[in-house]
């Protein structure tokens, strides 16, 4: 890909960007050290931050569009994912569930319909 800016602006902006990443970082572990316990006012919205990143993570996959619409296989796979996870809290229960019901609707019941 080809650019207009020379090789000084482009390694500057990536050493920028790495130093922004690296203070933003450190920030977190430098507060964290003076501390000696987290504040109850931080420590609530911290509890639901892994579910939020997980959620981020893992819908889009479950709410793509393909050709003919919603991905309804995703949609009802990751259901019973989600269900499965929910009930036996075991991982490999769900990551079990939530393939053999995509690869049961991709390979079985939808090219049948």
């Amino acid at each position: 890909m080809a650019t207009s800016y020379g090789d000084p602006a482009i390694w500057g902006v990536i050493l920028a960007i790495g130093v922004a990443t690296y203070a933003i970082r450190f920030s977190f572990i430098a507060l964290f050290g003076y501390l000696d316990e987290i504040p109850p006012r931080v420590r609530q919205p911290l509890r639901y931050v892994p579910a939020a990143v997980l959620a981020a993570l893992v819908l889009p996959a479950f709410v793509t569009l393909d050709a003919g619409g919603l991905a309804t296989d995703k949609l009802v796979a990751g259901t019973v994912a989600v269900v499965v996870a929910w009930r036996t809290e075991s991982v490999f229960a769900t990551m079990a569930a939530g393939m053999g019901a995509l690869w049961t609707l991709r390979f079985l019941i939808l090219p049948a319909l």
